[in-house]
């Protein structure tokens, strides 16, 4: 029977796949996904080149689970930041701090390139984390038309506005706030 590397079968698949997973996120920092193959990935991860097979069906499955898992947490900590805030401009700010710093540690290529290297299905599971981020910036923006703090006609088209100033991550988060909170109506 093959050796576990933690007290329980569920503690011992957990420790693998989160290897599985930091190194795949340090492969992605290297090169690109379609230049990733599982035995790299394997190998980095110190696991045998089959015992990767045990957790994840393919490449694109190890992908997904990352996306699912990343997601996650990004959302529970995003979430006990808004908490911590009263109004829609301060949950503005935080959305916009956790979005830039989201984008300097998840530097990992989940966007665009994607798109055309995953099958529809795994685009849709990725895309449902997009989803679900999304749900989090409507509420705010709901909260804030509600009381009168910013000022918008159609909340997709700010959604994206808002998304497309985030792009340039190499901007101060002072300025990327300035122009989205003045794009959203608000005033001081």
């Amino acid at each position: 029977m093959p050796k576990i590397a933690a007290e329980t079968l569920p503690a011992h698949r957990d420790l693998v796949r989160r290897r599985i997973f930091d190194a795949f996120g340090a492969l992605m920092d290297e090169r690109s996904f379609d230049a990733i193959t599982m035995a790299q990935i394997a190998a980095r991860a110190g696991i045998g080149r089959t015992a990767i097979y045990h957790h994840f069906r393919d490449k694109e499955a190890v992908v997904v689970a990352f996306a699912t898992e990343e997601t996650v947490h990004y959302l529970a900590d995003l979430r006990r930041d808004l908490d911590l805030v009263p109004d829609p401009v301060a949950k503005i700010r935080v959305y916009l701090r956790h979005q830039l710093q989201a984008g300097q540690q998840f530097h990992t290529g989940m966007g665009g390139i994607l798109y055309h290297l995953l099958s529809e299905e795994a685009m849709e599971q990725i895309h449902d984390h997009v989803a679900a981020v999304e749900e989090v910036l409507e509420e705010i923006l709901d909260d804030g038309i509600a009381q009168g703090a910013f000022q918008v006609s159609d909340r997709k088209a700010a959604m994206s506005l808002l998304h497309a100033a985030l792009a340039t991550r190499q901007l101060p988060l002072a300025a990327v706030e300035e122009f989205v909170l003045r794009g959203l109506g608000h005033r001081d």
